[in-house]
């Protein structure tokens, strides 16, 4: 008959060990070679995480070599700072992720160490020390768990990972609940529960890694398939936008070229009007594609910084001064308090400047203009009204999304095809925010935003 034979810890230390190495190689490898500069991020930090666990397991493995502060208080304290790691990556592609769980994640790492210092601090035994990193570690992996239990649009890669966290959720617990049931005096101890939990885990924690590495790559897959579509399409907008202003700075050249000596200065004036406002058009367009480009490939960051978002509409405000004047818009910004936001200045510049264009752009002569902000609720809404032609419901539900061909003159003919609207939507997101319209055809409309006081 066959009898299990409990494995020696060293053994268990060393298969984890040299199993954690070839993770940290792994997840490295993964990084440098195939991710994109947004998932490499998530990947470093799930990296860091398993080198702070390995260096963790070396310091508890040299007890009764080096102190004890090092090889008790710290090394477990790296071990949690090492899960917080792990987990924040973790979180990071669930798709309901906010700067709140990782704070979370973090508050629950150092009550655990706080805790776990104070009880060796007063003597207390191994099975409570056990305890205590067993609940803490349930706790700090117990938020991403649930999360990717109620994440939507689940797949096998999804629940797969689920079920590996869900299991390595069960053997955490069953851990704390074995440190009461059979105590321990020493931490080592060659028994049957002990070797099974150290080979389960450490098969968990590795096929959890491969889970994680699959999620990251369906999630590059799915973006990168998304942004030759979008790429695809928006290149076909600007192909089709382009040819009305290119056709036409083609057309009134050629015309000055080979008759400006039969044109009065009255005809020659109005006609290189036309062509500068054919031209305008085509470097707007331009400057959308670039812009957007730019967004897409990572190559605008996010510079957030402390700025006094009354300045920032006053300045907005004050370069579209003459095109209001030029149609007697009454535009205005009343503000009721000084209020300072951390964003990215350029990117709330170009929403800004976007905003107030089309506002113009819709509204008639003699028409009226009002920006307004207010704080609600640790956020920011910056609101632009106007009293123009409004936005019918058919056009409203294409906003701010590139799958929606938006095509809508202005009260004196002006072009227009909601590229910057795109913008002003990337843009927001970038900063955690959200961007809206409200109108009624006929009746005016209100672009509405918001965003966090703080980044």
């Amino acid at each position: 008959m066959l009898k299990f034979l409990p494995l020696d810890p060293k053994t268990i230390f060393i298969l984890y060990f040299w199993g954690n190495l070839f993770i940290c190689i792994l997840i490295f490898s993964y990084s440098f070679s195939y991710a994109t500069v947004e998932n490499r991020k998530k990947l470093k930090t799930f990296g860091n995480g398993k080198i702070l666990l390995t260096i963790g397991w070396i310091l508890i493995f040299l007890r009764n070599i080096i102190p004890d502060f090092i090889s008790i208080n710290i090394a477990n304290s790296i071990i949690l700072f090492g899960v917080c790691c792990e987990t924040i990556a973790i979180m990071s592609l669930l798709k309901t992720k906010c700067k709140r769980h990782y704070d979370l994640q973090k508050g629950l790492t150092i009550t655990t160490i706080v805790v776990f210092n104070l009880a060796t601090l007063f003597e207390s035994t191994i099975d409570t020390r056990i305890f205590i990193m067993s609940i803490g570690i349930f706790a700090i992996y117990l938020p991403p768990t649930i999360g990717y239990y109620r994440e939507k649009g689940t797949n096998f890669f999804r629940i797969f990972y689920l079920l590996c966290y869900v299991l390595f959720e069960i053997l955490i617990f069953l851990r704390a609940v074995y440190s009461y049931v059979d105590p321990q005096k020493y931490f080592f101890r060659p028994s049957i529960f002990d070797s099974l939990y150290s080979i389960s885990l450490f098969l968990l924690t590795l096929i959890g890694t491969v889970g994680f590495l699959l999620l990251v790559k369906e999630k590059q897959d799915l973006k990168i398939k998304k942004l030759l579509n979008d790429k695809n399409l928006f290149f076909s907008i600007i192909a089709h936008d382009l040819k009305g202003p290119l056709g036409s700075s083609v057309t009134l050249s050629e015309i000055l070229a080979q008759k400006i000596d039969t044109y009065s200065r009255e005809e020659i004036k109005e006609i290189t009007g036309m062509l500068h406002e054919s031209n305008k058009n085509i470097y707007k367009l331009l400057e959308n594609l670039l812009d957007w480009s730019r967004v897409q490939t990572g190559m605008i960051e996010y510079n957030p910084q402390k700025v006094v978002l009354n300045q920032l509409i006053e300045e907005n405000i004050a370069l579209n001064k003459n095109s209001a004047l030029n149609k007697n818009i009454d535009l205005s910004f009343e503000p009721t308090e000084i209020i300072e936001v951390e964003l990215d200045k350029y990117m709330i510049d170009t929403v800004l400047r976007n905003l107030l264009t089309n506002a113009i752009k819709f509204t008639d002569q003699q028409g009226e203009i009002k920006v307004t902000m207010q704080v609600i609720n640790q956020k920011v809404e910056v609101s632009i009204t106007d009293n123009g032609i409004g936005i019918p419901d058919k056009i409203k539900e294409k906003l701010f999304k590139i799958n929606g061909k938006v095509i809508q003159k202005g009260t004196e003919n002006e072009t227009g095809n909601g590229l910057g609207l795109l913008l002003c939507s990337e843009f927001i997101k970038k900063h955690q925010g959200e961007i809206w319209a409200e109108s009624e055809f006929r009746k005016g409309s209100t672009f509405k935003f918001i965003l966090p006081l703080k980044g």
